[in-house]
């Protein structure tokens, strides 16, 4: 059994919302850096660095399985790539320079030139360059990582929202035409779209502007948020929507139905570029055509900041005081809460143990996404506010009720908010439904 007491997950839960974060260097500035503080996701290390603490590890491996599905869904195929690049790399494609003190640089024990990655081009077209012999029945290829990523932030702020060292997936697409690239891009946008959705987070696909990742076109993934630092404007019929740095001062109704724009601020959680031949070109990255001639891969890249979307889905889903989790990623479905030790229902907490083992055995998917709550010198009432508090999808309770014949047991749904009284064996039918990536 998986006790809360043996777990490292330090709880500040009692620091309230007016602790007066605000200001202080390092301290949060914003509903999710506050939460996953206080909750023991996160602990702040450097400025912009974190330690990610073991629930929150568990959430970010959900959420990196739920995007291996949608990646392979499309032919993506997973890779690793080294952080360490080498200067040479981006003095080729312009960017050594270009990026200016965005770049981590460091130089080795022999004076060579590198960089931290803060993203993998260079890196991806060297390595499809290096098979010289490509062929077009090879095409499309679709290669993708999830890495620590590092970025020198000049203010790094909102904990994971905006920090130097963060993880990321990045997909580089190698295609044998505009046009086959442009359906790739399509794909993959589509496979955005769809991993949003089995989040329930409401996403907005927007045009946006190419920066120093280049190619012609562009499209960010906004979660719509007060806090977020991008500012957008939507149609509100859905026709339209665009980063306003894309949109010139006079543009103020959609290009479609003419309705006026309205606007709002977004979290970027994720970024695709159809990139042309810009990086084929510098690294000669090419495959044979059927006429056996050698030809420029058409390229694409697609980015997910990984470590963003934990952050921004506890932003938007949650309230000022009580984490609210995606529930495929929260990550632990169930809690289990045994009477107060000395209390007349005292002996409802070997049917509760009984109940755990039960669902443990009969839903093996769910037997590492049960905590059980040994705090047993603290009262139901406080445990379960700070249940509450950490967002498990479902908390089941030895209460008044559990000395019935048969048993039964009090359980939250956080999800439609109800509290539903259950046998044993309804518990084990309402945990059934769960599903966990």
């Amino acid at each position: 059994r998986l006790m809360l007491s043996q777990l490292f997950q330090p709880l500040n839960l009692q620091a309230g919302s007016e602790a007066g974060w605000e200001g202080r260097a390092g301290e949060p500035g914003c509903r999710s850096h506050r939460l996953m503080v206080q909750a023991g996701l996160i602990h702040p290390a450097s400025p912009g660095c974190y330690y990610l603490l073991p629930p929150a590890v568990r959430a970010m491996e959900k959420l990196v399985r739920l995007i291996d599905e949608e990646m392979r869904a499309v032919g993506g195929q997973k890779l690793n790539m080294p952080s360490l690049s080498s200067a040479e790399l981006w003095r080729a494609s312009g960017r050594w320079e270009q990026m200016g003190p965005e770049l981590f640089r460091l130089a080795d024990r022999h004076g060579k030139d590198y960089c931290l990655g803060p993203t993998h081009e260079e890196a991806v077209t060297e390595l499809v360059a290096a098979h010289s012999n490509l062929s077009y029945k090879q095409l499309p290829l679709r290669l993708y990582q999830v890495t620590r990523k590092f970025r020198d932030e000049p203010k790094p702020r909102f904990g994971l929202l905006r920090s130097r060292e963060f993880y990321m997936k990045d997909m580089y697409t190698f295609d044998t035409s505009e046009e086959a690239a442009r359906r790739t891009y399509e794909l993959v946008c589509s496979a955005y779209r769809s991993l949003f959705e089995r989040l329930g987070l409401r996403c907005v696909q927007v045009r946006a502007a190419t920066g120093s990742i280049g190619g012609t076109t562009s499209h960010e993934f906004q979660l719509p948020a007060d806090i977020g630092e991008d500012r957008l404007a939507l149609c509100p019929a859905g026709h339209f929507a665009a980063n306003m740095e894309m949109l010139d001062a006079e543009q103020t109704s959609c290009p479609t139905c003419g309705e006026k724009l309205t606007q709002s601020r977004g979290i970027e959680v994720g970024h695709a570029f159809y990139l042309g031949t810009k990086y084929s070109s510098v690294h000669n990255a090419v495959f044979y055509s059927p006429e056996n001639k050698p030809q420029l891969a058409e390229m694409g890249c697609y980015g997910l900041g990984v470590t963003r979307i934990l952050a921004a889905s506890i932003e938007v889903l949650s309230t000022e005081d009580s984490i609210r989790w995606p529930s495929l990623i929260a990550p632990y479905q169930v809690c289990f809460i045994p009477p107060k030790k000395g209390s007349k229902e005292e002996q409802g907490a070997a049917l509760l143990e009984h109940v755990y083992d039960e669902v443990a055995e009969a839903l093996p998917h769910l037997a590492g996404d049960a905590v059980l709550d040994d705090r047993t010198q603290m009262t139901i009432g406080k445990r379960l506010k700070d249940a509450n508090k950490l967002g498990y999808p479902y908390v089941v309770i030895a209460g008044k009720r559990v000395c019935e014949d048969p048993p039964v047991f009090e359980v939250w749904d956080q999800s439609s908010g109800e509290v539903l009284y259950l046998t044993k064996e309804g518990v084990i039918e309402l945990l059934s439904k769960v599903q966990v990536p």
